[in-house]
């Protein structure tokens, strides 16, 4: 059954603000914890690694609940889902607050990580099927902006709270955010569904789910564990056998979970292909800069939010003028110009020395991230309006499930270049005849990062090729063009 179409006209800008509400509260608490981690250890007296849980049980249930979101939001509709996820998100924001201990904070960390996988893939759908065409790049560029705003000041947020209040305003805070969200929500989203599904696809959820947390968990505890471990290796085979099976499931099933099909339309793929490449060059730079502030330079948890604060910034800021290019010329301009603002901003990165100033850091930073804006809103949207509305739930659960496992596999690859580098770099020095240990462990750290800066900036080429030879989007049917809304 389908939902007739509202003869009323959409109401854009509410729409907008009720999805900003839910995006920015949802990836704030992405990007809170990851300073909080030490002050958590200390005040649990607990490891560094248990601690560490809290994160990655966290991204664990995010990546492995965001491919079947597409089911049910057709299921139920979006807008039930998306209040559904945003009152799960404010229970289990309360739940973590109220922690007693390490196991419990993790546990409701896990819960809260389940509810904030749906909500990304939630927004990106509601967008491609409730705002007229011809608005989608300049919400999609709204929505890309409230995604990025969070991650700007969640650090600095972040340590601002760790020293000034404690550890529990990082979760208390999100409820008033969120409650005013799930208003919004109640009042300006419409009620609609495109497409109802006839049963629930039991193989396909069993398949993911085992799939998805095997190869999430093998890639967060790779470097730690060892590459070549029973554990890593068991992992991966499992992961990997499972995602076989999970794609010849949703293939074969009448009413899939996750329609893969979406994946024969030319310009998506296209597009899907070159949001991986960013992604992975994207996350060296969340990784490295504060591993070489902090550990190399000494910087503060706080300070270091401060200097990457102007980049992402500007990442935000400039959403709104790359819609209006896109509206204008399509993805291949701004797609080129930012691929190429992301190599000129990463390959000086390349170059740091142990007394670089920060000026340098955030000077390189900036162009790079301006370069990540052009680029990343681009990539989403020029694979999004190739896909039909009744499909845009499960290309935007795809989307996001390869983001979410390509930043592990990202993060992964990189710790463990980091690690092998520096231990190389260390190598050479004892040869050469140094002796002063901390000098070579500043330098060979140090040397690491610019080896895998230069990597990431190579990796982020590759997208020039592709982004040039992005298929033309096919006019849509005109029955396409209008939305399905009460």
């Amino acid at each position: 059954m389908q939902v007739p179409a509202s003869s009323k006209p959409v109401r854009i800008l509410p729409i907008m603000i009720a999805i900003f509400f839910g995006s920015f509260v949802s990836v704030l608490n992405v990007s809170t914890i990851n300073i909080a981690i030490p002050v958590l250890t200390d005040r649990f007296h607990t490891t560094l690694a248990t601690t560490q849980w809290t994160l990655t049980g966290f991204m664990l249930a995010m990546g492995t609940f965001a491919p079947i979101t597409g089911y049910f939001g057709e299921r139920f509709s979006y807008k039930r889902l998306f209040l559904f996820a945003m009152s799960g998100f404010t229970v289990a924001s309360i739940c973590c607050a109220l922690a007693w201990n390490v196991e419990s904070l993790i546990a409701f960390r896990i819960l809260q990580g389940a509810f904030t996988g749906m909500i990304s893939p939630i927004t990106m759908a509601i967008v491609y099927q409730v705002i007229p065409r011809e608005k989608v790049a300049m919400a999609i560029s709204f929505w890309a902006a409230s995604s990025m705003l969070a991650p700007a000041i969640g650090p600095t947020y972040s340590g601002w709270l760790l020293d000034n209040v404690s550890w529990h305003w990082l979760f208390w805070l999100n409820v008033p955010i969120a409650a005013v969200g799930i208003l919004l929500i109640a009042i300006y989203i419409p009620y609609y569904r495109l497409n109802v599904p006839k049963k629930f696809d039991l193989i396909g959820f069993v398949t993911v789910i085992i799939s998805s947390a095997s190869l999430l968990v093998a890639l967060s505890h790779g470097s730690e564990w060892g590459w070549d471990s029973w554990q890593t290796l068991t992992l991966f085979v499992v992961g990997l056998a499972f995602l076989g099976l999970f794609i010849w499931r949703e293939l074969a099933a009448e009413t899939p979970l996750l329609n893969l099909r979406v994946l024969k339309i030319n310009r998506y793929s296209v597009a899907l292909l070159i949001t991986s490449i960013i992604t992975i060059s994207l996350y060296s730079g969340t990784f490295l800069t504060p591993v070489f502030l902090q550990n190399i330079q000494s910087v503060t948890p706080l300070d270091t939010g401060l200097i990457l604060l102007p980049a992402s910034l500007a990442m935000a800021v400039m959403m709104p003028f790359v819609g209006k290019m896109y509206t204008k010329t399509g993805p291949r301009a701004p797609l080129a110009i930012g691929i190429v603002l992301m190599v000129i901003g990463t390959v000086p990165l390349s170059w740091l020395s142990v007394d670089i100033s920060h000026r340098y850091i955030i000077l390189c930073m900036i162009v790079r991230n301006v370069g990540i804006s052009f680029a990343m809103m681009p990539a989403s949207n020029a694979g999004m309006e190739a896909v039909p509305k009744q499909y845009s739930g499960h290309a935007s659960s795809l989307t996001n499930w390869v983001r979410n496992v390509l930043g592990s596999f990202a993060i992964a690859v990189f710790t463990s270049l980091l690690t092998s580098r520096t231990a190389s770099h260390a190598k050479d020095f004892v040869q050469a005849g140094a002796t002063d240990q901390k000098h070579i462990t500043l330098m060979s750290v140090t040397m690491s990062v610019d080896d895998v800066y230069l990597i990431a900036s190579i990796i982020a080429l590759v997208a020039l090729p592709v982004a040039l030879f992005i298929p033309k989007l096919k006019q849509p049917k005109p029955e396409e063009t209008a939305v399905k809304a009460a």
